[in-house]
């Protein structure tokens, strides 16, 4: 405070007169002026005139954040307190919608199309696969098989081995010759269904509703049949041999260009104990003509007899290199 002139004091008919106190500063929203000037007196006597010096104005008290109206904070990432969302909403804005750079774009592609081919993959690998669901007896009976027919190879190459040794070893060779000779025709009239042929094996009945039974099944149930060692098939009247074929004619099959009716009758010659079980495993023959509202029965039989023939056709060409 600056001290009035001509004196420290002023006196005014003995008595002393100070200055009021300055106010307090006022709280609030507004702020107070930097200087305030003193309501004018009159002085009594000898006039004094007190003047506030200026000061540093109070700083005026901020108000105090409140707890919003959705109890959310105010303020805060995202948005200030008076933007009027909560904080769900802020962040629903944060997340959506997505921003992807091009780089993210481009793995994820590669990502999708990497699982894509792994899935078909693996679903091919597992629809190829007709063992997969196969119980335990099915497969011990398909190695069993599998086994046989090692068996069958390992004896037709243990009698082509005796056969050499005999006309190596034969005083008459000739004679030795022509036996193995007439032996081998018989044996490949068979094959060829010149000769008629009787021996153990199976015979199965085919019946199903019209146009149900098609030529590629008949011709599965024949590689199935030759694969476990039949030597001779027969389907109703027509001979089965290395040359036939088979075509679908409609509702109809035809093999080697003639028609063949239902119910249909195979007979082949082998051991019924593999014949058998071939036309059986799991997705095979049997299970495929069933699918078809097929019936099949499949009986074994001590004596099968496959007596149809076919023409035995002499080659234009071909010659025997021996003659």
């Amino acid at each position: 405070m600056r001290r009035p002139e001509g004196g420290d004091r002023g006196r005014t008919g003995g008595e002393e007169r100070r200055s009021a106190p300055p106010e307090p500063p006022k709280t609030g929203g507004a702020q107070e002026q930097a200087r305030r000037p003193l309501p004018a007196e009159e002085p009594a006597g000898d006039t004094e005139q007190w003047v506030r010096e200026p000061g540093p104005a109070p700083a005026a008290e901020a108000p105090r954040p409140g707890p919003a109206a959705d109890g959310s904070a105010p303020g805060g990432p995202g948005g200030g307190a008076g933007d009027g969302l909560t904080g769900r909403q802020r962040l629903l804005a944060g997340v959506w919608p997505p921003r992807f750079s091009r780089a993210q774009l481009i793995v994820a592609l590669l990502l999708f199309v990497l699982g894509l081919g792994l899935a078909i993959q693996v679903r091919s690998t597992s629809d190829n696969s007709a063992l997969r669901g196969a119980r335990h007896e099915d497969l011990v009976r398909i190695l069993d098989e599998v086994d046989d027919r090692t068996q069958r190879l390992e004896d037709e190459k243990q009698a082509l081995e005796e056969q050499r040794s005999e006309l190596e070893s034969s005083s008459d060779q000739a004679e030795e010759a022509r036996r193995q000779t007439a032996q081998k025709e018989q044996q490949l009239g068979v094959l060829a269904g010149t000769v008629a042929a009787e021996g153990p094996g199976i015979s199965v009945d085919v019946s199903a509703p019209k146009g149900a039974v098609e030529a590629d099944m008949l011709l599965d149930a024949v590689q199935e049949l030759r694969a476990a060692g039949a030597e001779a098939i027969q389907i109703n009247d027509i001979r089965i041999v290395a040359g036939s074929y088979f075509e679908q004619s409609g509702s109809g099959v035809r093999i080697d260009g003639k028609a063949v009716q239902q119910p249909y009758e195979i007979r082949a010659i082998g051991d019924p104990q593999d014949l058998e079980p071939a036309l059986n495993i799991p997705g095979g023959v049997v299970q495929t003509l069933e699918k078809e509202q097929a019936t099949v029965a499949i009986t074994r039989e001590d004596a099968v007899v496959v007596d149809a023939l076919r023409p035995a056709e002499r080659p234009d060409y071909a010659r025997s290199s021996s003659q």
